[in-house]
């Protein structure tokens, strides 16, 4: 046993799991949907959850509706003001990404739950990262599951180009649950109509972009792109996610017209 390499027999037998060659050869083999009618909305902390109840209890009667429609939604909840404030904190501190990424996890935790008791006349319940392929049980058993946006990279964050912001947050935790569940929709609800060809604050002729491709965003090299930039990258490698919408939640029946396909907002294709 010691004077050899010991190898099971399978058909990764002696590979480094790093060899382009055999990338190549599984990328035809097709992955599961999971659940391939699920709608994952994702509601911004800073954009929607942070204006309170003026904002917030229309987002949840258009939700409730949905699923008592017969949709099957998974809703994902971001950080907000808090995560800025405990970001601002930690970065002053000389926090590493990693514990940044620990600490904002936290707070869209919170909202999560906070969500799924505003959605408990709907079956709201609160889900963790860790049981999210529970979504086909709880779904079937008529409740409305509500998890958090935050990626659970924690502690083992990537670091970013630059700064020590963690470039994995809300939107690119919403696209990656999207991913992994073979959902039908990855919506994005914000507190701005979509994107624009610039700042529509400081440009008023700046104009909105109701549809572009991956390749084309990222290249566009934006000074601020509204959702986070490894959302779109995934777009680049995905699966099953092959669009992104990008909706105004403060506006009723934006999410509803993303869910049935409708032309609202930005969509951002692979």
């Amino acid at each position: 046993m010691t004077a050899k390499r010991f190898e099971l027999n399978s058909g990764l037998r002696g590979e480094t799991m790093v060899r382009k060659g055999l990338m190549r050869q599984i990328e035809e083999i097709p992955q599961i949907r999971i659940m391939p009618d699920l709608n994952v909305i994702k509601i911004g902390g800073h954009g929607t959850i942070d204006f309170g109840r003026e904002v917030v209890y229309p987002i949840v009667e258009e939700i409730g509706d949905l699923k008592e429609a017969g949709e099957k939604v998974l809703l994902v909840t971001g950080g907000g003001v808090r995560v800025r404030h405990i970001m601002d904190l930690g970065i002053n501190l000389g926090m590493p990404t990693g514990v940044l990424a620990e600490l904002a996890g936290k707070i869209s935790e919170q909202n999560a739950l906070m969500m799924s008791l505003l959605l408990s006349p709907y079956g709201g319940t609160q889900v963790s990262s860790d049981d999210l392929l529970e979504l086909p049980t709880l779904t079937s058993l008529g409740l409305l599951p509500v998890t958090h946006g935050t990626p659970p990279y924690g502690l083992y964050e990537q670091p970013p180009e630059m700064g020590s912001i963690p470039p994995n947050r809300t939107d690119t935790g919403a696209v990656l649950i999207a991913e992994v569940m073979g959902a039908k929709n990855c919506i994005l609800a914000k507190n701005v109509e979509g994107l624009f060809t610039d700042d529509p604050r400081l440009d008023p002729e700046a104009d909105l972009i109701s549809e572009i491709t991956a390749d084309d965003l990222l290249a566009k090299d934006m000074e601020d792109m509204v959702l986070e930039k490894n959302a779109v990258e995934l777009l680049l490698h995905t699966k099953h996610v092959k669009e992104i919408r990008v909706v105004n939640g403060h506006v009723p029946g934006n999410i509803t017209k993303a869910v049935k396909g409708e032309k609202i907002g930005t969509l951002i294709r692979a």
